[in-house]
């Protein structure tokens, strides 16, 4: 019984920390995705490989991003690709996963991730696994987050044999008027248009 008794402490506190990882993800996972939207900036350079920055504002099932070279607009019902050194716009529904070539390849279920967290002074660091990952897609994300406002700052993403951080910056929830996600098609007037609708 003695022997079994440190183990059964361990169980449960494994249960409690990944209890507690879940809470603060679901928490931060709210606040970027719920219905009041949100806006950040983002900083990514996976080894040196591909480097970009922009902005992302979501708010439910909309969405828009800008990049120096590409944006997007997504209405909910509507998504506009737009690629400026192309100078060509592809139209999608915002369901059809084909609009987005890479993105489409990283969906999940949130019930299915291993959760665990830890401190590390002014941030939360919760990390995320997915059990039984195809080996070209992303392993686990840990999140940096910051503890007097559960605002995320970092993340890190495993995918394959590769490992980078995605920057975040300017990070706001609320507020999100649904004038960002119209798309403003007489600043493209010149580029060349694929329907797939």
């Amino acid at each position: 019984m003695f022997v079994l008794l440190p183990l059964g402490v361990a169980a449960q506190t494994s249960s409690s920390n990944a209890a507690k990882a879940k809470e603060l993800f679901t928490k931060v996972y709210d606040s970027v995705f719920g219905p009041q939207g949100s806006t950040l900036q983002y900083h990514v350079n996976i080894i040196g490989i591909y480097k970009t920055s922009g902005t992302i504002i979501y708010k439910g099932k909309k969405m828009r991003f800008e990049e120096e070279r590409f944006s997007s607009w997504q209405d909910g019902t509507t998504a506009w690709m737009v690629d400026k050194k192309k100078k060509s716009i592809r139209i999608f529904r915002a369901d059809d996963d084909s609009k987005d070539k890479y993105m489409s390849k990283f969906k999940y279920d949130v019930n299915t991730f291993e959760y665990s967290y830890k401190t590390e002074g002014d941030y939360y660091i919760v990390t995320v696994k997915i059990p039984d990952a195809p080996y070209f897609s992303i392993r686990w994300v840990e999140a940096k987050i910051r503890k007097s406002d559960y605002v995320p700052v970092s993340l890190g993403i495993k995918l394959a044999f590769m490992h980078t951080t995605v920057k975040i910056s300017n990070f706001r929830s609320g507020g999100i008027a649904d004038s960002n996600f119209v798309f403003p098609a007489d600043r493209f007037k010149d580029y060349t248009i694929e329907d797939n609708r």
